[in-house]
This record gives C-alpha cells, sequence and structure tokens, in this order.
C-alpha cells in the first residue's frame, strides 16, 4: 500500500509518466507490433510475421544503404574528432577575448539550421560558378558536379559533416583541455618533451574519457544521418538518395518506405533493425575501452 504522505510526490510525477507513456513507450510498443504486419494506414493490419524483416535485409537499397552508412562512418567519425581537436588545441592556444571569438566562430555551423546549412554547400557545390568550381577553376582544374557526380557524392556529405560538427566537438574537448592540470605540462617541458610531445604523451592519454564520449556520439549519430544528405540532393518521398543511390542511408529509406510507399509494417520493422545495429555498435565500442583499460 501507497502510504497517504506519499501520495502527493506520485501525483507531482504522473503527468510526466503519462506523458512519456503516450509520447514514448506506446509508439514503441505500436512499432514493435506493425513491424509484423503489413500495414499502409488506411486498410486493417495483416500479420506477415518477420517477413517485413526478410524483405528488408534482402533488398538492394538496404545494402547499398548499409554500405554507405559504413563508409560514412569509416571515414566522417575519425575525421571529424581530428578536425575538431586541433580546433581546441588552437583556441586554448589563445586567451581572452581571441579565445572567445574563435570559439564561437567554429561553433557557428552547429547553431545553424540544417536546411541552411545544406543550402549553403548547395551552393558552393554548384557546378561551374559554385565557390569550390570557381577556386578549380583558378587552378585550371575542371569543374566537378560534387552532388551528380557518383565518385564524389559521399566525399561532399563526409565534408559538410566534419563542418558542421567540428564546432560541438571542439567545444567537449576544450573542456576537458580547461581540465588538464598545467603542472603535468610543465614536468613534460622539464623532461624535454617538445609541444608535438606533449600533445601525445600528455594531451591525448588525459582526454582519453573527452574522446571516448566524442567518438561514441559521434557513431551514433552517424548511424543516423538523415537531414543533410536528404537537403543536398534535394528528396523527396518519391525520389531519394540522389543519383544511382550514392547518398541512400538507413533512415532515409526507412522514411521512403514508410511515407513514399506507405508500407509502414516495413518502415517499422527498418526503424528496429536500425535500433539493434546503433545498439551494438555502442556496446562493442564500450568493450573496447573497457579492453584498453585493463590493459
Amino acid at each position: 500500500m501507497i502510504a497517504k504522505k506519499h501520495i502527493p510526490h506520485y501525483m507531482m510525477v504522473l503527468p510526466f509518466m503519462l506523458l512519456f507513456a503516450v509520447f514514448f513507450l506506446y509508439p514503441i510498443a505500436s512499432g514493435f507490433f506493425y513491424s509484423f504486419h503489413d500495414w499502409n494506414a488506411t486498410t486493417t493490419a495483416r500479420f506477415v510475421g518477420i517477413d517485413n524483416y526478410t524483405r528488408i535485409i534482402t533488398s538492394r537499397d538496404f545494402k547499398k544503404a548499409m554500405w554507405n552508412l559504413a563508409t560514412y562512418i569509416v571515414i566522417t567519425v575519425p575525421l571529424g574528432i581530428f578536425v575538431a581537436f586541433c580546433l581546441a588545441l588552437l583556441v586554448d592556444s589563445f586567451k581572452g577575448t581571441w579565445s572567445n571569438i574563435f570559439r564561437s566562430a567554429f561553433f557557428m555551423p552547429v547553431v545553424l539550421p540544417a536546411f541552411l546549412a545544406a543550402t549553403v554547400w548547395r551552393w558552393i557545390y554548384t557546378p561551374n560558378f559554385g565557390l569550390l568550381n570557381m577556386l578549380l577553376g583558378w587552378f585550371g582544374l575542371p569543374s566537378v558536379s560534387f552532388l551528380n557526380d557518383t565518385g564524389s557524392m559521399l566525399y561532399a556529405l563526409i565534408a559538410v559533416d566534419v563542418w558542421v560538427s567540428a564546432g560541438f566537438n571542439m567545444v567537449i574537448i576544450l573542456a576537458g583541455l580547461k581540465n588538464i592540470p598545467t603542472d603535468v605540462y610543465e614536468a613534460a617541458r622539464l623532461d624535454g618533451a617538445s609541444p608535438l610531445q606533449q600533445v601525445r604523451y600528455v594531451t591525448v592519454p588525459m582526454l582519453y574519457p573527452v574522446l571516448f564520449f566524442v567518438a561514441t556520439y559521434g557513431v551514433i549519430s552517424a548511424l543516423q544521418v538523415f537531414d543533410v544528405p536528404w537537403l543536398l540532393t534535394g528528396s523527396s518521398f518519391a525520389s531519394y538518395g540522389g543519383r544511382s543511390n550514392a547518398l541512400l542511408f538507413p533512415v532515409m529509406d526507412m522514411m521512403g518506405r514508410g511515407f513514399g510507399a506507405l508500407k509502414f509494417g516495413q518502415a517499422s520493422a527498418y526503424g528496429f533493425i536500425l535500433t539493434a545495429i546503433i545498439i551494438l555498435f555502442t556496446a562493442a565500442m564500450f568493450v573496447f575501452r573497457r579492453k584498453g583499460y585493463d590493459q
């Protein structure tokens, strides 16, 4: 029995619990239910077992999306962390007003709406008169259609993603740099360590927990990439992924199946497959981190 004196406390958390159940638990349970059904939101759901899961896993679009995603993660996450780390070192080398100016400038892309960032980069990538192609023309290089050439589309997306995310990672890494005791660097200098050796043997090891957080967050975010490639390719629910599906990603494929083809059962199954992949990746990273500590 609940004591009467505790009833006001439970009443205080009741609104949150109701909203949590309605807008979080119920959608998850409903999605799991429909993932085993053929449903287009207008007719009665028809039970199909694991057919939705097998159709997705064996489909050509799923394999293409997963290949694009794997390539994207392998390049974007390490490159983004490296760029953010260099920016953090640069900002940390300044003091006072200049430090604030550089920190604000590098963080600016993070607060830009996705559609605005995509619009800016679509102009930069525009063939012939785009900023990047103008620079190539000055060096006598031919114009490149970055968002239509299947060989360059993924790398064009990676450049945008690093530009957008580097500021956020920089702030996290910069906070870690501020927590490193200065006497550690003084001891390293007394031992004759060069600035590069100080970064390698002092800064990086002491930033390991921060770098692990940034890497984990980066992988989880990359697994859910959707808005920037969708906007860069001018996608719609009828046509998405760009030329030859060069920028097709799992979330994009899931949205297309649901709101484009009205196969909400497959879209639900796709969501749970992607959730399982995210959980496996995250668990693997924590296991890798634990083994690193044990060694």
